[in-house]
């Protein structure tokens, strides 16, 4: 049955010595997320990006994403129980540091990502990767996600954000943690589009994040058109 291997970076790209990049290296059915800018973190085209690349696979999707990657992939996956296999989500930045224009500059203006990200299990298996010295996410806020998505977490000590300032180039155990996510499937990938329908409209979680971008594109728009 064929699938996919989806590697979503996160804010500001992952370059030739990341973890990411050498993963794609390794797994040939592996590409990675196309159509994003990474030093716009804006979460609904991301998220929409990240939908796309799922809706156009030909067969179910594994993601493997990293910081801001994560919070793009869980909305899209939230949105296509149908087609997502399985979530290997690595130190996830922090959705209070972002509002849906991008990076907050002041942690008490503006409404946090928080609100817009799934807040139920996944009907996939999921893995939430956290280190307890990660300057975007502390481990208590990681553990209140896992537990929200039903993912299991691993604990990976102190690693910083698990990127390449961190020393995680090449990184063996995205490797197995990818293979024990699979094994945790209890779906047949050919069954995964028995699982119920995707959500679409309105309903859908990045409907909901695209409607809140607009209307606050809208109104700053306005705001700056005033004499």
């Amino acid at each position: 049955m064929r699938h996919t291997i989806l590697t979503v970076p996160g804010y500001h790209g992952s370059g030739a010595g990341h973890w990411q990049t050498w993963l794609e290296g390794e797994l040939p059915d592996a590409r990675r997320v196309g159509g994003i800018d990474w030093e716009d973190p804006l979460l609904a085209r991301w998220a929409g990006e990240v939908r796309r690349e799922i809706d156009d696979a030909a067969g179910a999707v594994w993601i493997v994403a990293h910081s801001f990657g994560c919070l793009a992939s869980v909305v899209a996956a939230a949105d296509r129980p149908q087609k997502v296999a399985g979530l290997l989500l690595v130190a996830p930045a922090d959705p209070e540091r972002f509002d849906p224009l991008g990076l907050r500059h002041d942690a008490g203006q503006g409404q946090s990502l928080a609100d817009y990200l799934p807040r139920t299990a996944f009907d996939c298996p999921s893995i939430l990767v956290a280190s307890r010295s990660d300057p975007w996410l502390r481990m208590p806020a990681a553990r209140a996600w896992a537990e929200r998505w039903g993912s299991r977490l691993i604990d990976v000590g102190d690693a910083g954000h698990i990127n390449t300032d961190s020393g995680h180039g090449p990184w063996p155990q995205a490797l197995e943690l990818l293979a024990q996510l699979r094994a945790a499937a209890d779906t047949p990938l050919g069954a995964i589009a028995s699982r119920k329908e995707g959500r679409r409209g309105r309903t859908g979680a990045l409907a909901r994040l695209r409607h809140q971008t607009r209307r606050l594109i809208n109104g700053e728009a306005r705001v700056a058109s005033r004499p």
